[in-house]
Formats: structure tokens, C-alpha cells, sequence
């Protein structure tokens, strides 16, 4: 009996995962995008790495209860990039292509998603004051003009005034 409720049920969880993706899977290949620092139209890094996220969030689906299902999808999206980062340590172009890895993680969290200090830490297992620390670097080199040689040359040898 119980397993023809099972069979019954999967359908009306299809649908209901289905209706998820179709309002959430943009904004997180945004995200994802944003992650893998690849250029929008050419991101077969960020497609694979949400397809994974997705497979991952719809696996533990019956187990959400009450659990927000894009907040699930999120951490396993991040979770994901973190443990294949550091493998291919830049990226390739993107607005976030100058950081490194864990840089665009805590940026594209805490600025791009609005998750709180606080669970950026625990998700990724470091301490608040560090998530801080890099998201405030981070911020500083996008924000900042490039140096170029030149540049830092010229500051050396400029006259003081």
C-alpha cells in the first residue's frame, strides 16, 4: 500500500520540482555563472555545475519539509563550486574573472544572493571576521582601477613634493 502511495505522490513532486526550476533555475545560473567567471552566452562550467545542484536538491526533495527548496539548491551550488574550484584556480573572463575562487564564493553569497555573514561562514566553514575580510578585499580590487606596471613604477621613482 505504501508503495502505491509512493508512485502516486512522485508525479505531484515532479510538478512541484518542476515549477521550482522554472521560477529559480535563472537566478542561479546567474549565480553559477558568476562563480565559474565564465562569459553568459558561452558557460558550459556554470550549466554543468547547476544541472549537478539541481540533480542534488530534486534527489532530497521529499526531505525539504518546510526547508526553502532555492536555499537548498544554493548551498549545494556553492558547496559544488568549492570542492571543484580550486582545480581550475581563474576563471575566463566574466565580470568576476579577476577574482579567485573562494573571492567570487563569499562575493556572489553575500552580494549577489544577500546570504547573511553569519551562514556564509557556516557554509563554508570559515569565520565570520574572514568572510568579512574577503568580501571587503574582493570589493576593493573590483572596484578599484587596475595597476599596471607602469604605474608602480612611476610611484617609485615620482619626486616627493
Amino acid at each position: 500500500m505504501r508503495h502505491r502511495q509512493e508512485r502516486q505522490q512522485h508525479p505531484l513532486h515532479a510538478r512541484e520540482f518542476e515549477a521550482f526550476v522554472a521560477g529559480a533555475a535563472g537566478r542561479l545560473l546567474h549565480a553559477a555563472t558568476l562563480l565559474t567567471a565564465e562569459p553568459p552566452d558561452a558557460n558550459p562550467r556554470a550549466r554543468s555545475l547547476l544541472t549537478d545542484a539541481l540533480t542534488q536538491t530534486y534527489a532530497s526533495w521529499d526531505r525539504l519539509r518546510g526547508e526553502d527548496p532555492y536555499d537548498r539548491a544554493r548551498q549545494e551550488l556553492a558547496a559544488r563550486f568549492a570542492r571543484s574550484a580550486w582545480r581550475a584556480h581563474r576563471g575566463r573572463g566574466g565580470v568576476l574573472g579577476a577574482l579567485g575562487p573562494q573571492e567570487r564564493l563569499v562575493v556572489v553569497l553575500r552580494l549577489g544572493e544577500g546570504v547573511a555573514e553569519e551562514q556564509t561562514a557556516a557554509l563554508l566553514g570559515l569565520p565570520v571576521e574572514r568572510v568579512r575580510a574577503i568580501c571587503h578585499r574582493s570589493v576593493a580590487a573590483l572596484t578599484s582601477p587596475p595597476r599596471t606596471r607602469g604605474d608602480a613604477t612611476a610611484t617609485m621613482t615620482a619626486a616627493p613634493s
